[in-house]
């Protein structure tokens, strides 16, 4: 892996020189931390996060109980109540995995919430790469947080702070 990394960067370089077009990175990690409001959003998504996992760990609690429950009194109970107890505790399950994809799941609520506060942000910083690419003629702008491997780099070529001063942070 580390070797095709290596090979990729040269040959980004290669066509960059071939190009006669400039290279530079962002590191949108730092220029996110920087942003006011996106910390703000971060800490509402933590703090909806962590009261939606309060009540999901309540509802697996209350299975856990009931489950509990049922094996302490099994051997007492008909086999109409065993099955009673049985659907009870199967429903209360889907119950509590239902409302785990609800707020936690691919199109749920956390998700939902975060598109709604940090893609505005996200959008905003991505559009002042985009004006400084063409103003600067940059022919690429690596993500530096993004897990891009970077072999060198030269903190002349780091755009991070050109980014936030675009966008009125400093």
């Amino acid at each position: 892996m580390k070797k095709i990394s290596i090979i990729f960067v040269l040959i980004l370089f290669s066509i960059t020189y071939g190009f006669s077009q400039k290279l530079a990175y962002v590191d949108t990690e730092y220029i996110l931390s920087k942003i006011p409001a996106y910390e703000n959003a971060q800490d509402k998504l933590d703090e909806l996060s962590k009261g939606w996992q309060k009540e999901i760990e309540s509802k697996f609690s209350e299975v856990e109980n009931k489950y509990k429950e049922y094996q302490a009194e099994h051997v007492l109970l008909s086999a109409e109540m065993k099955k009673q107890r049985q659907t009870e505790i199967i429903n209360l399950e889907k119950e509590a995995n239902n409302l785990k994809n609800k707020y936690f799941g691919n199109e749920g609520e956390l998700y939902n919430k975060r598109k709604e506060l940090v893609k505005p942000i996200q959008d905003e910083v991505f559009n002042a790469i985009k004006e400084m690419a063409t103003e600067g003629n940059y022919g690429f702008i690596l993500d530096k947080s993004s897990g891009m491997s970077m072999i060198y780099t030269d903190n002349k070529y780091d755009l991070s702070s050109e980014v936030l001063k675009k966008l009125g942070y400093n």
